[in-house]
């Protein structure tokens, strides 16, 4: 079927007039009629009734006109979600993220999101650095959200960083190190809680007593959580190297003190991961601009 002949009859039917059907249409009014006419051939059937001035549809155009109104009818709903797509007014944004974002940074800014965009869903998957990056790659995520270190960086993202974050060795207030200057070799000799073999600080600790030709400390207690881990070191035995991220607040409530090491001085970097050589869709371009406006209040 001629859909911009049955959109013409349409119009004339709507309107009541072929003269109003062509104004509306910005075409000639013997355009109209030129065509509505090889339609109705095309179709082998009679759409209108002489009727003197007036148009007077058959039993067959009236329903042909209400069908064709049903779907014209949709046609615009299309026209609508496709523009809500477009403008970032509906749609779905899945977030692939690291532990520290996820749980310290995410939610505030997709609470900030959410207010203004109710209608965008948001799926938002912790996972560790190698499978974030892996789900972008293979478009499972829409952007990923890494806390860890730069030379982790893969070589064919966009890499947008928003800060540092700094890692700090903490103990209870009991520790005879809590709020003292220690060598990292002295660091070294205490106990440790950490998370699992894999978790990207744990790497980092391992890795920093690697460059100081130093063992690597004793994981006396591991946990798969950090919050395991904080209250762990909070109720009084080992250390921990975390990111000030998660432990700014029980250092200043004074639940957990700071141990300083002598030239030791590292951070994790916090950055918004997308695939390079492709456009952002409007919704995430949004979601990235209220990251980049709103960074955490320290």
């Amino acid at each position: 079927m001629n859909i911009h002949a049955l959109r013409l009859f349409y119009y004339v039917a709507e309107t009541g007039s072929v003269t109003k059907a062509a104004t509306r249409l910005n075409i000639s009014q013997p355009a109209v009629t030129s065509q509505i006419k090889k339609f109705e051939k095309d179709l082998g059937l009679t759409l209108f009734n002489p009727s003197g001035r007036g148009i007077s549809l058959t039993p067959f155009g009236v329903e042909l006109a209400k069908q064709a109104g049903n779907l014209f009818t949709y046609e615009e709903k299309i026209d609508q979600f496709v523009e809500d797509f477009r403008q970032g007014r509906k749609g779905k944004l899945r977030i692939a993220a690291t532990y520290l974002p996820a749980n310290f940074l995410i939610p505030g800014w997709a609470a900030r999101f959410k207010a203004g965009h109710p209608e965008i869903e948001m799926v938002i998957t912790t996972t560790n650095s190698q499978q974030a990056f892996e789900q972008l790659k293979h478009h499972e995520a829409d952007v990923a959200f890494y806390g860890g270190g730069a030379q982790d960086k893969p070589q064919d993202i966009d890499w947008l960083e928003l800060f540092e974050d700094e890692l700090w060795f903490v103990v209870s207030p009991s520790h005879p190190y809590a709020d003292h200057t220690v060598s990292l070799q002295e660091m070294m000799m205490e106990p440790f809680i950490m998370r699992e073999e894999g978790s990207s600080t744990r790497e980092r600790l391992v890795s920093l007593c690697t460059t100081y030709g130093l063992k690597p400390p004793q994981v006396s207690l591991q946990f798969s959580g950090l919050g395991e881990v904080i209250r762990s070191v909070m109720a009084g035995y080992g250390a921990n190297f975390i990111s000030a991220l998660a432990i700014r607040e029980y250092v200043e409530r004074k639940q957990l003190c700071r141990v300083r090491v002598q030239g030791i001085q590292l951070s994790n970097h916090i950055a918004i991961c997308t695939r390079s050589n492709e456009s952002v869709p409007a919704a995430l371009g949004q979601f990235i601009e209220i990251c980049r406006s709103f960074p955490p209040e320290w």
